[in-house]
């Protein structure tokens, strides 16, 4: 009797093993896709420290989830290279073409550092941040010039990036977040912008659209837009495993995008198929992988902030 007894705990234990095997992998294929580019930044200490803005802060919320931010990432990319000035500066000091994964890695760190980072690494990322625009600067094929630390085409890239993030919170996390905590959003991430260079930045819901629908009359497609496009959307991770769902992120932000930049890039053809497509496949994936992730930068940072200084 003991021996069958046993049976029933034996098979639980087996299964959860088997649990922690699985999850321990999709933790590592999501961590593979986000780290490796950049500085390592310790999200645990030191005890008490609260950096930039503190797990009250909305952004905390907004930048939590791994799926819409890889979502909103790839929007942001894509809607930023429709402004010619700053993709002029991608094209010639960017190895995006040979390394469009290091691209959006790094993009990653720089947004999980100043989010959740202790005080002093994300003030460090800020500067190498700034250090590294110093040295982006050319002519671009219209023979403007350009550089990367211009206040106007940071704040243009500032715009793109955090409208992509809240669009993609809203659409897989929490589409009931209220106006006023949209609003707090974009003012709370403003700061980081600033911090940056960026001037006139738009600080709420309204003055975002507003913004983007004045810079519409700035963008343009051109030859270099369609090569850039390509390369990102044809972009695979290199473990075969998480090729699907990699697809499937990069179609999501593809559908991330406002119609008016989806038409300029020429992704509204196949819209309304992308989109029941894609937007069930993102909501079955994403429990997953905030299953695997039982120790996220996120979490890591709010016991951070919670532990007492010794």
């Amino acid at each position: 009797m003991s021996d069958q007894a046993s049976y029933p705990d034996e098979r639980a234990g087996m299964a959860q093993r088997l649990a922690q095997r699985v999850r321990s992998k999709v933790a590592s294929g999501v961590t593979h896709l986000t780290t490796g580019s950049g500085p390592t930044l310790d999200y645990s200490s030191p005890p008490g420290d609260p950096g930039l803005f503190g797990p009250e802060a909305v952004c905390w919320k907004v930048h939590a989830d791994f799926t819409a931010m890889m979502t909103g990432g790839i929007s942001a990319l894509l809607l930023q290279a429709l402004h010619p000035l700053a993709l002029a500066g991608v094209w010639d000091h960017s190895s995006f073409r040979t390394d469009i994964l290091g691209r959006l890695r790094r993009t990653a760190t720089f947004i999980a550092g100043t989010t959740y980072g202790n005080r002093r690494d994300a003030l460090a990322l800020v500067e190498r941040v700034k250090r590294v625009h110093l040295g982006v600067t050319g002519t671009a094929p219209d023979g403007r010039p350009y550089r990367a630390s211009d206040p106007t085409l940071l704040t243009w890239v500032h715009v793109a990036e955090v409208s992509s993030f809240l669009s993609a919170h809203l659409r897989y996390v929490n589409p009931a977040l209220p106006l006023a905590e949209q609003d707090q959003y974009f003012a709370e991430t403003a700061r980081i912008a600033e911090m940056l260079g960026a001037v006139d930045i738009p600080r709420s819901r309204a003055a975002i659209d507003a913004y983007l629908l004045a810079m519409q009359q700035e963008l343009e497609v051109s030859a270099r837009t369609r090569e850039v496009v390509s390369i990102l959307m044809s972009a695979r991770p290199p473990r075969p495993s998480l090729r699907p769902a990699g697809a499937l992120m990069l179609n999501a932000g593809v559908d991330l995008l406002p119609p008016w930049a989806q038409d300029m890039l020429g992704f509204d053809a196949f819209a309304g198929v992308r989109q029941r497509l894609v937007r069930p496949g993102v909501k079955l994936v994403a429990p997953v992988i905030r299953w695997g992730l039982t120790n996220g930068i996120a979490k890591r940072a709010r016991r951070r902030v919670a532990a007492q200084k010794s």
